[in-house]
């Protein structure tokens, strides 16, 4: 029978600090800091992209709910909004938005944190219908959330940019699964999300 040598705790702590790079140690306990398998896209800095109100001029009558909504987050895209990316009669697997407060939040981080958890709903459906061709205002469709779950890495400021890259790696009996990741102006990932959708497109009759 063969023996397992575990060796001592100081020994199995030095493996973990070298396989997981560990930043420092505190009390005994080790803590563990590595980005693991996402990185940020490469897109351009929100400064260098139209706003909002510029990717919605033009399309008051196509997408009037997005024109008339609340806007409490800016939101920049890096790539066409749907409706743009519909009438140009193109297709997009992914979505990458700037996103952060529209003013200044207060300095409490938990405001910070539910403000970007309410933001992460905002996009992360879109890359479902996108793949697709598809666009709000433009084709029926209807669609629900089933489950919304984020996964928190890293404390955040909102009232700084935020990239939110999100994508759809299934759908299938009108259920789309849509992930995202937040990461900061370092490239940092901030947060994950991942976002189960009723989805039910209704083709115009022929």
């Amino acid at each position: 029978m063969a023996v397992i040598r575990r060796g001592s705790r100081s020994d199995r702590q030095q493996r973990a600090a070298e396989r997981l790079g560990a930043v420092g140690q505190r009390d005994g306990e080790v803590r563990m800091a590595r980005e693991i398998g996402q990185f940020a896209p490469d897109v351009a800095d929100p400064e260098n992209v139209p706003t909002l109100t510029e990717r919605l001029r033009g399309y008051e009558d196509r997408v009037p709910l997005f024109v008339n909504a609340l806007q409490p987050i800016e939101w920049r895209y890096t790539n066409e909004p749907s409706w743009v990316m519909r009438e140009n009669g193109n297709e997009l697997d992914y979505n990458r938005v700037w996103v952060k407060a529209d003013g200044e939040l207060p300095s409490d981080p938990v405001v910070h944190t539910a403000t970007m958890l309410y933001s992460s709903d905002t996009t992360v459906l879109d890359s479902i219908i996108t793949t697709h061709g598809l666009s709000w205002g433009y084709d029926r469709i209807f669609a629900a959330t089933v489950n919304h779950s984020v996964w928190f890495h890293r404390q955040v400021n909102f009232n700084e940019w935020l990239l939110y890259s999100t994508s759809s790696p299934v759908a299938s009996d009108s259920r789309g699964l849509g992930t995202g990741y937040f990461f900061d102006r370092s490239r940092r990932p901030v947060a994950s999300v991942v976002q189960e959708g009723l989805v039910k497109y209704f083709p115009d009759k022929s």
